[in-house]
């Protein structure tokens, strides 16, 4: 008789120069089951996984799988034996198809030779398997993150993986693109998949997975069975203390308008060829007003934030900043303005990995930091990096280590702090909190909260209906490139928002069906 239990690591212990990475770390899966692995950023998820996947070694404690012990064997060789992992951070060619993608080193064919019906025939039945609708020979580039997703996973089946490791698979998804990858996860699961499952949007926790283990500081902080735990006891074992998450307020009164968009429009799919066209996008932001950007993947959400920061270029429309019209065509522009922009991809807009934490933090600021025009204060700069380490919880063992080091979620607030410090009059976050956790989540919005209350105007782009909801005052909705919607937060309905992103504010089920026939 097989046994049920798939994967057994118990006490595992792993250590880095001047860090216990893992403290006796116990973590148990079965066969068919969807298991939340759950922790704030640095709590030792990202170190555990590594060891799973082959990347990195326990020093100490015991690993099995499917009843063997796992030994040294590289990642490879882990991926032979069915553990196979889906990082956040997809590992695609985005100029190769998406049959070479799934079976790229492993290329069905004789000697030098690819059979590409046979590789095209496997991909389209992995494809199928996920609901995948696309052609085998579409370009990567071409897909939308959740398809991207679903290739990284397609992958994994046709190495006929045993455990799939899924790492913030819903981190740049919107809600209607989880539902689809939520259905592929129940379907593997019901194939006898065991399915690790990382995430910190903690309402997926219930929605998708069995039971959790939840690590602190290194250490096992508690699981157990999901039905029988309720979130605010996740949230107590992930931070050991009850977090308040703060519902739709108001900043207080608003100010004058600060900036006014009118009919900002893309007509040519430049520099990306897959870049969303731009139709006369307006709209206005007051001083002290928390304004929501909220559209499906794809809807050109990003695309005018980044062309109103002058990251992209538009063809027509007018910006006016303090009631001036102004002229932004490049990010040196907005800065000296006043306008500060946290990306959505950290790791190619945002950072500069190779660097240390603080030349990545204080590089705008050096202006504000410098004494007698030539010299930076390094008090000064350290009084001020240390200020955000402390407010937004930066887990470094010192400003000078490099910032690829760091997890995705401390990352992410190396950027938030950055821009912070410029002390901008309009700050636009893009995805703020993509990767952070439950805890930090909750003092990131109290801190775009409090920049409102001082009089920051604060754009929030979101994939996240909830912290649209919970987070903004007013909410624009945006749908191929064109506003469907100018609406105040209090009282709005997700139903509501999803007509407008997936509809347009007059547009019905019917009309889009006639329109698609």
């Amino acid at each position: 008789m097989v046994s049920k239990l798939l994967l057994n690591a118990r006490a595992i212990v792993k250590r880095f120069p001047g860090v216990l990475a893992l403290d006796g770390v116990s973590l148990a899966v079965n066969r068919g089951e969807v298991h939340a692995l759950l922790g704030e950023n640095g709590a030792g998820k990202s170190t555990l996984l590594k060891i799973l996947s082959g990347a990195h070694h326990h020093d100490h404690g015991v690993l099995e799988f499917n009843g063997n012990a796992l030994e040294k064997q590289p990642p490879f060789e882990r991926q032979r034996i069915g553990i196979v992992t889906v990082y956040q951070e997809f590992n695609l060619m985005p100029n190769m198809s998406v049959a070479e993608n799934i079976f790229i080193g492993r290329e069905p064919g004789r000697a030098n030779f690819i059979d590409w019906s046979a590789m095209q025939k496997a991909a389209r039945k992995a494809s199928d398997r996920l609901d995948l609708r696309v052609d085998p020979r579409t370009l990567v580039s071409t897909l939308s993150v959740a398809e991207q997703q679903l290739v990284e996973i397609a992958r994994a089946l046709t190495i006929n993986a045993k455990l799939i490791i899924l790492d913030e698979p819903t981190a740049a998804l919107s809600d209607r693109e989880v539902e689809k990858l939520h259905k592929a996860v129940r379907d593997l699961r019901s194939e006898g998949i065991g399915i690790i499952y990382v995430t910190h949007r903690l309402n997926e926790v219930a929605v998708i997975c069995d039971r959790f283990t939840v690590l602190r500081d290194g250490k096992l902080a508690g699981s157990g069975n999901v039905p029988e735990t309720t979130t605010e006891q996740i949230i107590k074992m992930m931070v050991g203390r009850n977090v308040e998450v703060t519902q739709n307020s108001s900043t207080g009164k608003k100010g004058d308008v600060i900036v006014r968009i009118d009919k900002l429009s893309r007509i040519r799919k430049r520099p990306n060829p897959q870049a969303v066209l731009l139709r006369d996008m307006s709209f206005e932001i007051r001083k002290g007003e928390i304004l929501g950007l909220a559209g499906l993947v794809g809807a050109g959400r990003t695309d005018f934030v980044r062309a109103i920061f002058g990251a992209e270029p538009y063809d027509s429309g007018t910006i006016y900043f303090e009631g001036n019209l102004v002229a932004i065509k490049q990010p040196s522009d907005a800065m000296e303005l006043g306008i500060a922009l946290v990306p959505e991809d950290r790791k190619r807009q945002g950072l500069f990995l190779t660097q240390s934490i603080r030349q990545n933090l204080s590089l705008p600021s050096l202006r504000g930091l410098c004494r007698f025009g030539w010299f930076i204060d390094q008090r000064a700069e350290d009084r001020m990096i240390e200020e955000f380490r402390q407010n937004l919880r930066i887990r470094m063992t010192s400003s000078d280590a490099i910032v690829g080091t760091l997890s995705g979620g401390n990352q992410q607030k190396v950027i938030l702090a950055r821009c912070m410090a410029l002390k901008p009059k309009v700050l636009i976050v893009d995805e703020p909190t993509r990767g952070i956790d439950i805890g930090v989540k909750a003092e990131v919005h109290q801190l775009l909260r409090k920049l409102a209350a001082d009089g920051t105007a604060v754009v929030v782009v979101s994939s996240e209906l909830s912290e649209i909801m919970s987070l903004c005052e007013r909410i624009v909705t945006v749908k191929e490139g064109c506003i469907t919607g100018n609406i105040p937060a209090e009282g709005v309905t997700e139903e509501q928002l999803m007509k407008r992103m997936a509809l347009g504010a007059d547009e019905t089920h019917q009309r889009v069906e006639v329109e698609s026939t």
